[in-house]
């Protein structure tokens, strides 16, 4: 402006200026903003002279000046730059300079070698320490996938998915530890079967026999003895075994491995490992669901909070809000669902719908639990039959074949009673979403129950006791491969289901019945269905080593055929719900009813049912159980010392008592984190009514506070209008 520049030379301009610099620079920390000077410190004319300044002194003020520009931080600097009363091409100029003149300086300074290299490898470390995190946050399995159906589906079917998730890690661990001390053993030291080797035609595919019984998938192919790095015999004889031909030559006393022993800990190992991740998972489950989370205040965070700026790409943005909205709508309808007050004829009547809803479930799988039975029955004295009779040596695959009669009928059955489950809810009607897949998962959770308590029976209570009866050479093998059928049979069911009920339906909904809507995700039979699958897997660790990697495999094609299913042939539900304790109620499921019923069954196998005689690492012994006891009375007699050994076996491991304090240590410790959750949640609750209390308070302060201030101005009103009228 040239009322800035009247009566002023450059050089004095360039003078005031480079004083100002110097207070930059000593006040740096203390200094206010160029934007916070006033009119008032703008350059005067007093204290320069009029007179012009020599070209020598006008270059070392410049000079001086760019000195302390260079000094400056950017931002200041810029801010210097414009607040100067200068031409352009001057200020130009100026920046010019200061930046040359950095340059030099820049250039000038050498870092030494050392202090370079020690800033290259900080740098590497830290960039390379980023690059780790970011890829292992990648390598989280399935995460956009289950963001979409979050996204698009809410809470209730991302349940589903993530309880998948997590029976994956499960099998997944339990396949490292068994392929790893049982599997892996034994294939790399096999034995010589003496018997024919079965060829191959396809159909053990699904039945699990014939070519696959003489594999280390199943019990009776494992060794009953030490294997040994070689296999000569010092005295050059050989020494065959009591098993379904196996022969043993094993003399070297250098890298032996007990395989009874093994396959006894491994197992027991695997199951203790699996409760105690159980126990904490549940535990760990408890405490984050069964919080007091009132939906207003989980509104307003989510509605000021749940934003994620850090987020950039459009697919990553339109998944997580699509996600918000979705949350948003659950709490929205939580926060507006009222509960509707009936009259007592409405709620007898509601009473006895109840009652015939429950009565029609509870007839109907007491009859397929009965007719598993029976028929089981059947089919066991069918194959005793065939096993005896001509038709064994006429048509094998006809035999195999009939193996799969009992897993499709129970299969089937699993599949058809549902719907009727179905039925019943559309007649009782539920208002809460929630209730309805309360209700029936408990439905689901009955008949998956009765109906492996059915099996369980026929397996170890017919098979295991009767099995020479039945002319069984090794029952634990035959038990394995119906627990494989099962587990297959069950996975094919449910892509038909998948296939038929979802996709065809939809399509028949759609272009015959003129509906737009699609079917709605079932979660309750879903999931029951993913337990029942888990609960064959770990019943079946024990006859089949390899049934976790079945499961596995199972898993995995499951997740994506259900994805795709749910993606394309459903639809997410009309009132959306918010289910904040669901999780906890599957792992709570999977724990109780489901692992403690296959440990209780292994148990009792290992501790109490005699093992085949011709099969197996346990042949030769009277329960599975003395393998440990005699390993630890050979350990006490080639070593005296190690006498403590034997009694703390006897007393931890023989006594059951160890088993029952262990349960009831579990037991208490899930107790006692319930109650320091429900202390919380006490805690939390009155708390949260303090604060409310006081926001009470605070209102009524203030508005009593308001009322006060009015009153004392319309009297202070009053007290004037009466002085100016007198």
């Amino acid at each position: 402006m040239p009322s800035r520049t009247i009566g002023r030379n450059r050089g004095a301009i360039i003078s005031q200026y480079y004083n100002r610099t110097m207070q930059l620079r000593r006040h740096k920390q203390s200094r206010p903003s160029i934007r916070d000077f006033s009119r008032s410190a703008r350059p005067s004319i007093r204290g320069y002279g009029m007179e012009t300044d020599s070209p020598d002194a006008e270059d070392t003020k410049r000079e001086r000046l760019v000195n302390n520009l260079q000094n400056l931080s950017v931002s200041d600097r810029i801010r210097m730059l414009q607040a100067m009363p200068l031409s352009v091409a001057e200020k130009s100029e100026l920046r010019r300079l200061t930046l040359q003149k950095e340059r030099r300086t820049r250039s000038g300074s050498q870092i030494p070698c050392c202090s370079r290299l020690k800033y290259y490898i900080i740098i590497a470390v830290k960039q390379s320490w980023f690059s780790c995190l970011s890829f292992l946050h990648s390598l989280q399995l399935w995460q956009v996938a289950l963001k979409t159906v979050s996204g698009r589906f809410g809470t209730g079917v991302l349940s589903y998915f993530l309880f998948l998730k997590t029976l994956l890690f499960f099998n997944l661990f339990l396949f490292l530890v068994v392929g790893a001390f049982l599997v892996l053993p034994q294939a790399v030291l096999p034995p010589v079967l003496l018997s024919a080797n079965h060829s191959f035609s396809g159909l053990e595919l699904l039945t699990g026999a014939g070519y696959f019984s003489d594999t280390v998938m199943y019990y009776g192919y494992y060794c009953n003895y030490t294997l040994r790095r070689h296999c000569s015999d010092e005295g050059g004889g050989q020494n065959i075994s009591v098993s379904n031909g196996t022969m043993l030559a094993c003399v070297s006393k250098r890298l032996s491995y007990n395989m009874p022993l093994a396959y006894f800990f491994t197992i027991v190992s695997a199951f203790f490992i699996t409760c105690i991740i159980l126990v904490y998972s549940m535990s760990k489950s408890f405490g984050q669901s069964f919080r007091i989370d009132k939906s207003h205040s989980i509104l307003a965070m989510k509605v000021f909070c749940s934003w994620d700026f850090k987020v950039i790409k459009k697919t990553s943005v339109k998944l997580m809000s699509e996600n918000i909205c979705i949350q948003l709508k659950e709490l929205l309808a939580e926060v507006n669902h009222k509960r509707v007050r009936n009259s007592c004829l409405q709620n007898l009547g509601r009473l006895m719908i109840h009652c015939l809803a429950w009565t029609i479930c509870v007839a109907g799988t007491i009859a397929c639990v009965l007719s598993i039975y029976f028929f089981s029955q059947y089919m066991r004295q069918d194959l005793k039959k065939r096993s005896n009779g001509p038709l064994s040596t006429q048509n094998p695959l006809l035999n195999e074949a009939s193996l799969l009669a009992l897993p499709v009928v129970v299969s089937l059955i699993n599949v058809l009673l549902p719907c009727l489950f179905n039925l019943a809810a559309w007649m009782e009607d539920y208002e809460s979403p929630t209730v309805r897949t309360y209700v029936a998962i408990g439905r689901n959770l009955m008949l998956k129950v009765s109906v492996l308590g059915v099996l369980c029976y026929h397996w170890l209570g017919r098979m295991a006791v009767d099995f020479e009866n039945d002319n069984f050479m090794c029952w634990e093998s035959f038990v394995g491969q119906e627990l494989y059928r099962f587990l297959l049979m069950d996975f094919i069911f449910t892509l038909l289901d998948t296939l038929l009920g979802e996709f065809l339906w939809g399509m028949f909904s759609k272009r015959v019945l003129k509906r737009r809507r699609k079917p709605v995700f079932d979660i309750a039979r879903n999931v029951l269905e993913l337990i029942y699958g888990q609960t064959l897997a770990w019943l079946g660790v024990l006859f089949t080593p390899l049934l976790p990697a079945v499961q596995l495999l199972k898993l995995l094609l499951l997740f994506y055929i259900k994805k795709s299913s749910v993606m394309m042939n459903c639809q997410a539900p009309r009132k959306p719900y918010r289910v904040s304790q669901m999780t906890t109620i599957f792992i709570t499921l999977l724990c109780f009813p489901s692992f403690l019923g296959a440990s209780v069954c292994v148990t009792y196998t290992m501790w109490s049912i005699n093992p085949s005689s011709s099969c197996g690492p346990f042949r030769g012994l009277k329960t599975m159980f003395q393998a440990g006891k005699r390993w630890v009375e050979d350990l006490e007699k080639d070593n005296p010392n190690l006498s403590v050994l034997a009694r703390a076996h006897s007393y931890l491991v023989e006594n059951p008592l160890f088993l029952f304090v262990g349960a009831g240590i579990f037991l208490i410790v899930i107790y006692f984190h319930s109650q320091v959750v429900d202390g919380q949640r006490k805690i939390i609750g009155l708390l949260q009514e303090q604060i409310e209390n006081e926001g009470e308070d605070k209102k009524f302060l203030i508005t009593r506070l308001q009322s006060i201030h009015e009153l004392k101005r319309t009297t202070v009103r009053r007290l004037k209008s009466q002085d100016s009228s007198c």
